[in-house]
Protein backbone atom coordinates (compact mmCIF):
# COMPACT_ATOMS: atom_id res chain seq x y z
CA UNK A 1 0.00 0.00 0.00
CA UNK A 2 1.10 3.57 -0.68
CA UNK A 3 1.16 6.55 1.67
CA UNK A 4 -1.40 9.14 0.51
CA UNK A 5 -1.73 12.81 1.46
CA UNK A 6 -4.95 14.48 0.29
CA UNK A 7 -5.71 18.22 0.34
CA UNK A 8 -9.43 18.96 0.70
CA UNK A 9 -9.72 22.53 -0.61
CA UNK A 10 -13.45 23.06 -0.02
CA UNK A 11 -12.68 26.53 1.38
CA UNK A 12 -9.70 27.32 -0.82
CA UNK A 13 -6.02 27.20 0.01
CA UNK A 14 -3.28 29.57 1.18
CA UNK A 15 0.30 29.03 2.28
CA UNK A 16 -0.43 29.56 5.98
CA UNK A 17 -3.41 27.18 5.74
CA UNK A 18 -1.22 24.46 4.19
CA UNK A 19 1.30 24.72 7.03
CA UNK A 20 -1.44 25.02 9.66
CA UNK A 21 -3.07 21.83 8.39
CA UNK A 22 0.21 19.92 8.35
CA UNK A 23 1.11 21.08 11.87
CA UNK A 24 -2.40 20.11 12.98
CA UNK A 25 -1.84 16.67 11.43
CA UNK A 26 1.29 16.09 13.50
CA UNK A 27 4.23 18.05 12.06
CA UNK A 28 6.28 19.16 15.11
CA UNK A 29 6.53 22.95 15.18
CA UNK A 30 10.05 22.83 16.62
CA UNK A 31 11.28 20.69 13.73
CA UNK A 32 9.73 23.19 11.33
CA UNK A 33 11.50 26.05 13.11
CA UNK A 34 14.78 24.15 12.91
CA UNK A 35 14.31 23.57 9.16
CA UNK A 36 13.65 27.26 8.58
CA UNK A 37 16.96 28.07 10.24
CA UNK A 38 18.08 31.68 10.13
CA UNK A 39 15.40 32.42 7.52
CA UNK A 40 12.92 32.65 10.40
CA UNK A 41 15.25 33.49 13.26
CA UNK A 42 16.67 36.74 11.83
CA UNK A 43 13.59 38.31 10.28
CA UNK A 44 10.54 36.79 11.91
CA UNK A 45 9.10 34.38 14.42
CA UNK A 46 6.55 31.68 13.73
CA UNK A 47 3.74 30.32 15.88
CA UNK A 48 0.88 27.84 15.68
CA UNK A 49 -2.16 28.09 17.89
CA UNK A 50 -5.53 26.41 18.12
CA UNK A 51 -8.46 28.51 16.89
CA UNK A 52 -12.11 27.85 15.99
CA UNK A 53 -13.55 28.50 12.53
CA UNK A 54 -17.36 28.21 12.23
CA UNK A 55 -17.32 25.86 15.21
CA UNK A 56 -14.46 23.68 13.92
CA UNK A 57 -11.15 23.44 15.76
CA UNK A 58 -8.14 24.18 13.55
CA UNK A 59 -4.50 25.31 13.77
CA UNK A 60 -3.58 28.85 12.77
CA UNK A 61 0.01 29.12 11.53
CA UNK A 62 1.35 32.68 11.76
CA UNK A 63 4.50 34.53 10.82
CA UNK A 64 5.36 37.64 12.82
CA UNK A 65 7.79 39.84 10.89
CA UNK A 66 10.14 42.14 12.80
CA UNK A 67 10.31 45.74 11.69
CA UNK A 68 13.58 47.68 11.62
CA UNK A 69 14.89 47.81 15.20
CA UNK A 70 12.14 45.57 16.54
CA UNK A 71 12.93 42.65 18.81
CA UNK A 72 9.45 41.21 19.06
CA UNK A 73 6.56 40.67 16.66
CA UNK A 74 5.07 44.07 15.87
CA UNK A 75 1.81 43.04 14.20
CA UNK A 76 0.25 40.58 11.80
CA UNK A 77 0.52 41.84 8.23
CA UNK A 78 -2.61 41.88 6.09
CA UNK A 79 -0.75 40.23 3.23
CA UNK A 80 -0.54 37.01 5.24
CA UNK A 81 -4.27 36.87 5.79
CA UNK A 82 -6.02 34.20 3.80
CA UNK A 83 -8.77 36.37 2.39
CA UNK A 84 -6.62 39.44 1.82
CA UNK A 85 -3.35 38.01 0.53
CA UNK A 86 -3.16 40.83 -1.99
CA UNK A 87 -4.19 43.75 0.27
CA UNK A 88 -1.10 45.87 0.68
CA UNK A 89 -2.22 49.43 1.39
CA UNK A 90 0.81 49.94 3.61
CA UNK A 91 3.07 48.87 0.75
CA UNK A 92 1.79 51.69 -1.44
CA UNK A 93 2.18 54.23 1.35
CA UNK A 94 5.84 53.40 1.85
CA UNK A 95 7.13 52.76 -1.67
CA UNK A 96 10.13 55.04 -1.13
CA UNK A 97 11.07 53.80 2.35
CA UNK A 98 14.38 52.14 3.17
CA UNK A 99 15.17 48.79 1.55
CA UNK A 100 14.65 46.84 4.76
CA UNK A 101 11.21 48.31 5.23
CA UNK A 102 10.36 47.67 1.59
CA UNK A 103 11.35 44.05 2.01
CA UNK A 104 9.15 43.74 5.04
CA UNK A 105 6.27 44.69 2.78
CA UNK A 106 7.18 42.10 0.19
CA UNK A 107 9.26 43.61 -2.63
CA UNK A 108 12.05 41.13 -3.42
CA UNK A 109 13.70 39.98 -6.59
CA UNK A 110 14.08 36.30 -7.41
CA UNK A 111 17.79 36.49 -6.60
CA UNK A 112 17.04 37.95 -3.15
CA UNK A 113 14.47 35.24 -2.47
CA UNK A 114 16.88 32.50 -3.54
CA UNK A 115 19.46 33.94 -1.13
CA UNK A 116 16.91 33.68 1.67
CA UNK A 117 16.14 30.08 0.70
CA UNK A 118 19.86 29.30 1.00
CA UNK A 119 19.75 30.62 4.58
CA UNK A 120 17.23 27.96 5.54
CA UNK A 121 18.31 24.64 7.03
CA UNK A 122 16.57 22.57 4.35
CA UNK A 123 18.47 19.67 2.78
CA UNK A 124 20.06 20.50 -0.58
CA UNK A 125 17.36 18.72 -2.61
CA UNK A 126 14.61 20.57 -0.75
CA UNK A 127 16.32 23.90 -1.43
CA UNK A 128 16.31 23.06 -5.12
CA UNK A 129 12.58 22.34 -4.92
CA UNK A 130 11.92 25.65 -3.14
CA UNK A 131 13.94 27.59 -5.70
CA UNK A 132 12.02 25.83 -8.49
CA UNK A 133 8.74 26.96 -6.96
CA UNK A 134 9.85 30.59 -6.80
CA UNK A 135 11.24 30.39 -10.34
CA UNK A 136 7.84 29.24 -11.58
CA UNK A 137 6.13 32.05 -9.70
CA UNK A 138 8.54 34.65 -11.12
CA UNK A 139 7.96 33.36 -14.65
CA UNK A 140 4.20 33.64 -14.18
CA UNK A 141 4.47 37.21 -12.89
CA UNK A 142 6.90 38.14 -15.68
CA UNK A 143 4.50 36.82 -18.32
CA UNK A 144 1.55 38.68 -16.82
CA UNK A 145 3.34 42.02 -16.55
CA UNK A 146 5.57 41.67 -19.65
CA UNK A 147 8.74 42.17 -17.62
CA UNK A 148 11.95 40.08 -17.84
CA UNK A 149 12.21 37.51 -15.05
CA UNK A 150 15.44 38.99 -13.71
CA UNK A 151 13.69 42.37 -13.25
CA UNK A 152 10.57 41.01 -11.53
CA UNK A 153 10.07 42.08 -7.92
CA UNK A 154 7.59 39.72 -6.31
CA UNK A 155 5.15 41.67 -4.18
CA UNK A 156 2.64 39.55 -2.25
CA UNK A 157 4.64 36.32 -2.46
CA UNK A 158 7.93 38.15 -2.00
CA UNK A 159 7.06 38.99 1.59
CA UNK A 160 9.03 37.12 4.22
CA UNK A 161 5.94 35.42 5.64
CA UNK A 162 5.03 33.97 2.25
CA UNK A 163 8.63 32.84 1.70
CA UNK A 164 8.48 31.07 5.05
CA UNK A 165 5.15 29.49 4.04
CA UNK A 166 6.65 28.05 0.86
CA UNK A 167 9.96 26.93 2.35
CA UNK A 168 8.13 25.50 5.36
CA UNK A 169 5.68 23.60 3.15
CA UNK A 170 8.56 22.02 1.21
CA UNK A 171 10.00 20.74 4.48
CA UNK A 172 6.60 19.66 5.86
CA UNK A 173 5.65 17.62 2.82
CA UNK A 174 9.02 15.86 2.87
CA UNK A 175 8.61 15.20 6.60
CA UNK A 176 5.38 13.25 6.02
CA UNK A 177 7.01 11.27 3.16
CA UNK A 178 3.82 10.58 1.16
CA UNK A 179 4.05 8.38 -1.93
CA UNK A 180 1.20 10.31 -3.52
CA UNK A 181 -0.14 13.82 -2.97
CA UNK A 182 -3.65 14.41 -4.28
CA UNK A 183 -6.13 17.26 -4.06
CA UNK A 184 -9.78 18.09 -4.49
CA UNK A 185 -10.79 20.69 -7.09
CA UNK A 186 -10.08 24.15 -5.65
CA UNK A 187 -12.83 26.51 -4.51
CA UNK A 188 -11.44 29.87 -5.66
CA UNK A 189 -14.16 32.19 -4.31
CA UNK A 190 -15.37 35.27 -6.19
CA UNK A 191 -15.63 39.05 -6.27
CA UNK A 192 -12.70 41.44 -6.51
CA UNK A 193 -9.41 41.67 -4.64
CA UNK A 194 -6.89 44.45 -4.00
CA UNK A 195 -3.31 43.75 -5.03
CA UNK A 196 -0.05 45.63 -5.36
CA UNK A 197 -1.03 46.29 -9.00
CA UNK A 198 -4.65 47.37 -8.46
CA UNK A 199 -8.12 45.85 -8.20
CA UNK A 200 -8.51 42.47 -9.92
CA UNK A 201 -11.21 39.81 -10.22
CA UNK A 202 -10.93 36.59 -8.20
CA UNK A 203 -8.98 34.49 -8.90
CA UNK A 204 -6.25 37.08 -9.33
CA UNK A 205 -4.18 36.85 -12.56
CA UNK A 206 -1.19 35.07 -10.99
CA UNK A 207 -3.45 32.64 -9.15
CA UNK A 208 -5.42 31.87 -12.30
CA UNK A 209 -2.22 31.29 -14.29
CA UNK A 210 -0.85 28.95 -11.62
CA UNK A 211 -4.09 26.95 -11.72
CA UNK A 212 -4.04 26.36 -15.48
CA UNK A 213 -5.03 22.77 -16.24
CA UNK A 214 -6.40 22.22 -12.71
CA UNK A 215 -10.12 21.83 -11.89
CA UNK A 216 -11.50 24.86 -10.04
CA UNK A 217 -14.94 26.16 -9.10
CA UNK A 218 -16.61 28.91 -7.08
CA UNK A 219 -19.07 28.20 -4.29
CA UNK A 220 -20.33 31.76 -4.61
CA UNK A 221 -18.41 33.23 -1.69
CA UNK A 222 -17.49 36.82 -2.58
CA UNK A 223 -13.94 36.76 -1.30
CA UNK A 224 -10.56 35.40 -2.36
CA UNK A 225 -10.22 31.79 -1.24
CA UNK A 226 -7.11 30.66 -3.15
CA UNK A 227 -4.01 32.85 -2.89
CA UNK A 228 -0.96 32.70 -5.18
CA UNK A 229 0.98 30.85 -2.48
CA UNK A 230 -1.78 28.28 -2.08
CA UNK A 231 -2.13 27.86 -5.84
CA UNK A 232 1.63 27.46 -6.21
CA UNK A 233 1.92 24.75 -3.55
CA UNK A 234 -1.16 22.71 -4.45
CA UNK A 235 -0.51 22.82 -8.21
CA UNK A 236 3.17 21.91 -7.78
CA UNK A 237 2.65 18.97 -5.44
CA UNK A 238 -0.71 17.38 -6.26
CA UNK A 239 -0.35 14.74 -8.96
CA UNK A 240 -4.11 14.41 -9.53
CA UNK A 241 -7.34 16.18 -8.62
CA UNK A 242 -10.65 14.60 -7.70
CA UNK A 243 -12.69 13.13 -4.84
CA UNK A 244 -11.13 11.52 -1.79
CA UNK A 245 -9.35 8.37 -3.04
CA UNK A 246 -9.82 4.93 -1.46
CA UNK A 247 -7.68 5.17 1.67
CA UNK A 248 -7.45 4.31 5.35
CA UNK A 249 -7.09 7.64 7.19
CA UNK A 250 -4.39 7.83 9.87
CA UNK A 251 -4.20 11.59 10.45
CA UNK A 252 -6.45 14.59 9.85
CA UNK A 253 -5.35 18.21 10.00
CA UNK A 254 -7.20 21.51 9.70
CA UNK A 255 -5.34 24.70 8.78
CA UNK A 256 -7.17 27.93 9.55
CA UNK A 257 -7.36 31.14 7.54
CA UNK A 258 -7.72 34.49 9.30
CA UNK A 259 -11.39 35.21 8.73
CA UNK A 260 -14.17 33.33 10.49
CA UNK A 261 -17.27 33.40 8.23
CA UNK A 262 -20.41 31.82 9.62
CA UNK A 263 -21.40 29.84 6.54
CA UNK A 264 -18.38 27.53 6.01
CA UNK A 265 -15.30 26.79 8.12
CA UNK A 266 -12.43 28.83 6.68
CA UNK A 267 -10.01 25.92 6.81
CA UNK A 268 -7.97 23.66 4.57
CA UNK A 269 -8.29 19.99 5.49
CA UNK A 270 -5.55 17.44 4.94
CA UNK A 271 -6.13 13.68 5.14
CA UNK A 272 -3.12 11.37 5.48
CA UNK A 273 -3.19 7.58 5.41
CA UNK A 274 -2.67 4.38 3.49
CA UNK A 275 -4.05 4.06 0.00
CA UNK A 276 -6.33 1.07 -0.48
CA UNK A 277 -5.32 -0.88 -3.57
CA UNK A 278 -8.39 -1.53 -5.65
CA UNK A 279 -8.74 -4.82 -7.47
CA UNK A 280 -6.97 -4.66 -10.82
CA UNK A 281 -8.61 -7.84 -12.17
CA UNK A 282 -11.65 -7.59 -14.40
CA UNK A 283 -13.70 -9.73 -16.75
CA UNK A 284 -13.77 -8.73 -20.40
CA UNK A 285 -15.00 -10.35 -23.59
CA UNK A 286 -12.94 -10.91 -26.75
CA UNK A 287 -14.83 -10.85 -30.06
CA UNK A 288 -13.17 -11.95 -33.31
CA UNK A 289 -13.91 -12.55 -36.95
CA UNK A 290 -11.93 -12.81 -40.20
CA UNK A 291 -12.92 -10.84 -43.28
CA UNK A 292 -11.58 -11.36 -46.82
CA UNK A 293 -14.23 -9.85 -49.07
CA UNK A 294 -14.71 -6.25 -47.86
CA UNK A 295 -13.59 -2.94 -49.32
CA UNK A 296 -10.56 -1.90 -47.19
CA UNK A 297 -11.92 1.66 -47.02
CA UNK A 298 -14.70 0.44 -44.71
CA UNK A 299 -12.44 -0.78 -41.92
CA UNK A 300 -11.78 2.73 -40.57
CA UNK A 301 -15.49 3.62 -40.11
CA UNK A 302 -16.08 0.21 -38.51
CA UNK A 303 -13.39 0.92 -35.90
CA UNK A 304 -14.83 4.38 -35.22
CA UNK A 305 -18.34 2.98 -34.65
CA UNK A 306 -17.08 0.24 -32.34
CA UNK A 307 -15.12 2.70 -30.20
CA UNK A 308 -18.12 5.05 -30.09
CA UNK A 309 -20.22 2.15 -28.80
CA UNK A 310 -17.84 1.56 -25.87
CA UNK A 311 -15.28 -0.98 -27.10
CA UNK A 312 -12.12 -1.03 -24.99
CA UNK A 313 -9.81 -1.95 -27.88
CA UNK A 314 -10.28 -2.55 -31.60
CA UNK A 315 -7.47 -3.73 -33.84
CA UNK A 316 -6.80 -5.39 -37.17
CA UNK A 317 -4.23 -8.02 -38.11
CA UNK A 318 -3.33 -9.47 -41.50
CA UNK A 319 -4.11 -13.20 -41.82
CA UNK A 320 -3.94 -15.81 -44.55
CA UNK A 321 -7.31 -17.47 -45.07
CA UNK A 322 -8.57 -20.51 -46.96
CA UNK A 323 -7.91 -20.74 -50.68
CA UNK A 324 -4.75 -18.71 -50.00
CA UNK A 325 -6.71 -15.46 -49.82
CA UNK A 326 -5.27 -12.61 -47.71
CA UNK A 327 -7.69 -11.38 -45.11
CA UNK A 328 -8.06 -9.24 -41.98
CA UNK A 329 -8.62 -10.44 -38.44
CA UNK A 330 -10.89 -8.03 -36.54
CA UNK A 331 -10.48 -8.23 -32.75
CA UNK A 332 -12.60 -6.33 -30.23
CA UNK A 333 -12.16 -6.14 -26.45
CA UNK A 334 -15.11 -4.94 -24.39
CA UNK A 335 -16.99 -5.32 -21.15
CA UNK A 336 -19.36 -8.32 -21.26
CA UNK A 337 -22.51 -6.19 -21.07
CA UNK A 338 -21.70 -4.52 -24.42
CA UNK A 339 -21.12 -7.76 -26.33
CA UNK A 340 -24.49 -7.99 -28.08
CA UNK A 341 -24.48 -4.38 -29.22
CA UNK A 342 -20.94 -4.64 -30.60
CA UNK A 343 -21.78 -7.87 -32.44
CA UNK A 344 -24.75 -6.16 -34.08
CA UNK A 345 -22.44 -3.35 -35.30
CA UNK A 346 -20.03 -5.89 -36.78
CA UNK A 347 -22.85 -7.67 -38.64
CA UNK A 348 -24.36 -4.40 -39.87
CA UNK A 349 -21.13 -2.66 -40.93
CA UNK A 350 -18.97 -5.53 -42.27
CA UNK A 351 -19.37 -8.49 -44.64
CA UNK A 352 -18.66 -11.19 -42.06
CA UNK A 353 -21.30 -13.88 -41.47
CA UNK A 354 -20.09 -14.97 -38.03
CA UNK A 355 -18.47 -13.65 -34.85
CA UNK A 356 -16.92 -15.81 -32.11
CA UNK A 357 -16.36 -14.62 -28.55
CA UNK A 358 -14.99 -15.77 -25.22
CA UNK A 359 -14.65 -14.20 -21.79
CA UNK A 360 -11.23 -13.71 -20.21
CA UNK A 361 -9.80 -12.19 -17.05
CA UNK A 362 -7.27 -9.44 -17.44
CA UNK A 363 -4.99 -7.68 -14.99
CA UNK A 364 -4.56 -3.97 -15.48
CA UNK A 365 -2.51 -1.30 -13.79
CA UNK A 366 -4.13 1.49 -11.77
CA UNK A 367 -4.44 4.47 -14.08
CA UNK A 368 -5.03 8.18 -13.73
CA UNK A 369 -4.62 11.33 -15.77
CA UNK A 370 -2.58 14.18 -14.31
CA UNK A 371 -1.66 17.59 -15.69
CA UNK A 372 2.00 18.60 -15.89
CA UNK A 373 3.05 22.22 -16.34
CA UNK A 374 5.76 22.38 -19.02
CA UNK A 375 7.68 25.31 -20.57
CA UNK A 376 5.37 25.06 -23.61
CA UNK A 377 2.07 24.73 -21.74
CA UNK A 378 -0.03 22.29 -19.72
CA UNK A 379 0.12 18.67 -20.97
CA UNK A 380 -1.81 15.73 -19.59
CA UNK A 381 0.04 12.54 -18.66
CA UNK A 382 -1.36 9.05 -18.34
CA UNK A 383 0.07 7.56 -15.15
CA UNK A 384 0.07 3.82 -14.45
CA UNK A 385 0.79 2.38 -11.01
CA UNK A 386 1.60 -1.08 -9.72
CA UNK A 387 1.39 -1.61 -5.98
CA UNK A 388 0.98 2.13 -5.48
CA UNK A 389 4.22 2.96 -7.33
CA UNK A 390 4.41 4.67 -10.72
CA UNK A 391 5.73 2.31 -13.40
CA UNK A 392 4.68 4.21 -16.53
CA UNK A 393 4.12 7.88 -17.33
CA UNK A 394 3.27 8.94 -20.86
CA UNK A 395 2.23 12.35 -22.25
CA UNK A 396 -1.10 12.35 -24.04
CA UNK A 397 -0.32 12.42 -27.75
CA UNK A 398 -3.27 14.69 -28.61
CA UNK A 399 -1.99 17.30 -26.14
CA UNK A 400 1.51 17.11 -27.63
CA UNK A 401 0.05 17.44 -31.12
CA UNK A 402 -2.00 20.49 -30.09
CA UNK A 403 0.93 22.23 -28.40
CA UNK A 404 3.23 21.45 -31.33
CA UNK A 405 0.72 23.09 -33.67
CA UNK A 406 0.27 26.14 -31.41
CA UNK A 407 3.99 26.70 -30.84
CA UNK A 408 5.29 25.71 -34.27
CA UNK A 409 7.35 22.84 -32.83
CA UNK A 410 7.96 19.24 -33.84
CA UNK A 411 5.74 16.79 -31.98
CA UNK A 412 8.78 14.75 -30.92
CA UNK A 413 10.33 17.87 -29.38
CA UNK A 414 7.16 18.60 -27.41
CA UNK A 415 7.17 14.99 -26.15
CA UNK A 416 10.78 15.39 -25.02
CA UNK A 417 10.03 18.71 -23.27
CA UNK A 418 6.99 17.18 -21.55
CA UNK A 419 8.99 14.15 -20.42
CA UNK A 420 11.68 16.33 -18.88
CA UNK A 421 9.07 18.52 -17.14
CA UNK A 422 7.45 15.42 -15.66
CA UNK A 423 10.78 14.06 -14.38
CA UNK A 424 11.75 17.44 -12.94
CA UNK A 425 8.44 17.68 -11.05
CA UNK A 426 8.72 14.18 -9.62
Amino acid sequence: MSRVLYFDCFSGAAGDMVLGALVDAGLPLEELRAALGSLAIDGASVSAEKVVRAGLSATKFSVHELGVGDRAPAHDHDHHHHDHHHSHQAEHQHEHAATAVAHAHGQRSLAEINALVERSALPAAAKVKARTLFQRLAEVEAAIHQVPVEKIHLHEVGALDSIIDIVGAVFALEWFKPDRILSSPLNVGGGMVNSAHGLFPVPAPATAKLLEGIPVYSSGAQRELVTPTGALLISAYASAFGPIPPMTIDRIGYGAGDRDPLDTPNVLRVLIGQGVDESTSEQIVVLECEIDDMNPQLFGPVMDKLYAAGALEVYFAAVQMKKNRPGTLLTILSSPDLRQNLVSIVFRETTTIGVRYHEVTRERLEREIITVQTPVGAIRFKIARFGGHIVNASPEFEDCLRVASEKGLAVKDVQAIAGKAYLDSH
